[in-house]
């Protein structure tokens, strides 16, 4: 039996502070919900929106929208601010690529997001995985653009051009935290390996959108969210996500606080003025969240710059 962050079984027990007003998710009871929801579940897929329990799930199913986790439920590594379990991952399934492909076709994606685990157990880290489910993804709806949100394939070596071979059109992947938390937050990964990774990304192939995303209240202060800002624009990506950490459970890292909606569109704001095609800032902006219509107003924003 696996167990849900085993490692997290002896850490100290850190209350959950109480959600402002500002924070609440859309209730959407509708067709579209349960017919995602069937297709998901029929399909033995796995969504990052439920295992991470992400606070969007109900807008975004309503909306046919769904995040696919690749590799299986179960991650190498332990972030302390994410809900996914840890432990031992089983094999690969083979037929997951047939399985996201026909999951895309039912569901009339325009644009699908596609994540995964951590998968260090991996020689490739996953990649050649990517590489096969973007491939036959593409190949059965030729007209739905591909988002990647990956893992850093840490001491993979050039793993990670397995996935920009098959030519997503958003290449993704999170910075999370500013680098002073990285060993309490995020101790598996390292800072400036995720920012070479983003860096190589645009120098392998100038023409995708490089994308990350940060979250904020989980003790970083405002200065070290600006150098993270100028890191990440110093390696050429495009567009920022900034969100507000939510404490999943006692268990995990400790809520520092809650960010005012007038905080993040300062932080919004900031953020453009640095240059990013591309800037979603808000308490419940998730990687994924509004991906579609992202993916859009990136490639307006591409054309009215040039």
């Amino acid at each position: 039996m696996k167990i849900r962050h085993p490692e997290k079984q002896n850490k100290p027990i850190n209350p959950i502070k109480k959600k402002p007003d500002w924070i609440r998710s859309k209730l959407v009871n509708s067709k579209e919900f349960f017919l995602t929801k069937t297709i998901v579940n029929k399909n033995n897929l796995v969504t990052v929106c439920q295992e991470a329990n992400c606070p969007n799930i109900t807008e975004c199913w309503s909306k046919r929208h769904a995040t696919f986790m690749i590799m299986g439920d179960t991650c190498t590594r332990a972030c302390a601010f994410c809900d996914v379990k840890t432990g031992k991952p089983g094999k690969l399934d083979n037929l997951e690529p047939l399985k996201i492909s026909q999951a895309v076709k039912k569901l009339n994606l325009k644009h699908v997001v596609i994540t995964s685990v951590d998968r260090d157990d991996l020689d490739d880290g996953g990649s050649n995985h990517f590489f096969e489910v973007i491939n036959l993804t593409r190949k059965t709806n030729p007209n739905t653009t591909i988002e990647v949100l990956t893992p850093d394939f840490l001491r993979k070596g050039d793993a990670y051009k397995k996935v920009l071979e098959a030519d997503p059109d958003v290449f993704n992947h999170n910075i999370e935290t500013v680098p002073s938390l990285y060993l309490k937050v995020r101790p598996g990964s390292r800072y400036f390996a995720s920012l070479e990774l983003l860096k190589n990304a645009k120098m392998i192939n100038k023409k995708i959108f490089t994308k990350s995303g940060i979250m904020v209240g989980l003790g970083e202060k405002k200065d070290e969210i600006l150098q993270v800002m100028d890191d990440l624009k110093a390696a050429d990506v495009d567009f920022i996500t900034i969100g507000q950490y939510l404490q999943p459970s006692v268990r995990h890292h400790p809520l520092d606080r809650y960010y005012t909606p007038e905080e993040f569109d300062e932080l919004g704001s900031i953020a453009k003025s640095k240059g990013f095609l591309l800037v979603s800032s808000s308490p419940l902006t998730r990687s994924s969240y509004h991906a579609d219509e992202d993916f859009a107003k990136l490639q307006q924003n591409r054309i009215n710059n040039h």
